[in-house]
């Protein structure tokens, strides 16, 4: 009988902030998980001030790891407009830091998809950003439609993997922002970055922002997982995939 093809595991957490202050714990949390788990997935804000400074310093926490680690970029990491520096120190090292972009990691025989990138704002029902009115505000809602369609071509990509996982920073679902303040939910999210995650059904959505929001939503059957550390009250949560069901493990 062929061999059953064991879970996958990973580690996952958004809203790491690295900078001088969290240094040493957050060597320790990343040694902490690294070979225990396939892949570690980080779902933006991964400086504080998005100084390259602060970007070189996690470079050097993840250099020496032994499992592949993918990242996207969060708000947090566009402030000092940067972001050339800061994908390069990162990929430097190893990391490889996805912006409407994909990746297949092959593990144990098994193809793994990875759909990455930023996500942004618009809002959710009865709080949506039209598209109408000033040529600003009419570029926010373009500027998501390009994020919401390279979401579309990823998801098309891998298709083909035996397991897909998209990782964004900005929320999908308002499922997982409860507890925070209604008025701010445009700025959180967007469901139109629902569409092509309902369409395409992937197996799990990991995404960070949120830090008063909740752990666990869904995309109609997708589960959504808010990995912002302040959430998960731990430095990595880390799951299972089993076939196309997803478990939490720790």
């Amino acid at each position: 009988m062929p061999a059953v093809p064991r879970p996958i595991r990973f580690a996952a957490a958004g809203d790491i902030h690295a900078d001088d202050a969290n240094r040493d714990d957050l060597a320790r949390a990343f040694r902490g998980v690294d070979a225990t788990v396939d892949l570690i997935l980080l779902a933006g804000d991964l400086t504080t001030y998005g100084q390259p400074e602060q970007a070189a310093l996690l470079a050097e926490i993840c250099r020496p790891l032994e499992v592949p680690v993918y990242a996207v970029l969060g708000n947090h990491d566009w402030h000092c407009n940067q972001v050339p520096e800061i994908v390069a120190l990162l990929s430097s090292a190893g990391v490889r830091v996805l912006d409407r972009s994909w990746a297949i990691e092959e593990i144990d025989g098994a193809s793994v998809g990875v759909v990455g990138l930023k996500g942004f704002i618009g809002g959710f029902p009865d709080s949506q950003l039209p598209d109408f009115g000033e040529p600003l505000l009419r570029q926010v809602y373009a500027e998501t439609t390009d994020e919401v369609d390279a979401l579309a071509a990823g998801l098309e990509a891998v298709a083909g993997s035996d397991h897909r996982i998209v990782l964004l920073h900005y929320s999908p679902t308002a499922s997982t922002l409860e507890g925070e303040p209604r008025g701010i939910w445009p700025f959180l999210g967007t469901d139109r970055l629902a569409e092509p995650i309902a369409e395409h059904k992937p197996d799990v959505v990991l995404h960070g922002h949120t830090h008063a929001g909740t752990f666990e939503g869904s995309v109609g059957s997708v589960p959504v997982f808010n990995v912002a550390v302040p959430v998960i009250g731990r430095d990595f949560f880390v799951f299972e995939l089993d076939g196309a069901t997803v478990h939490a493990a720790a």
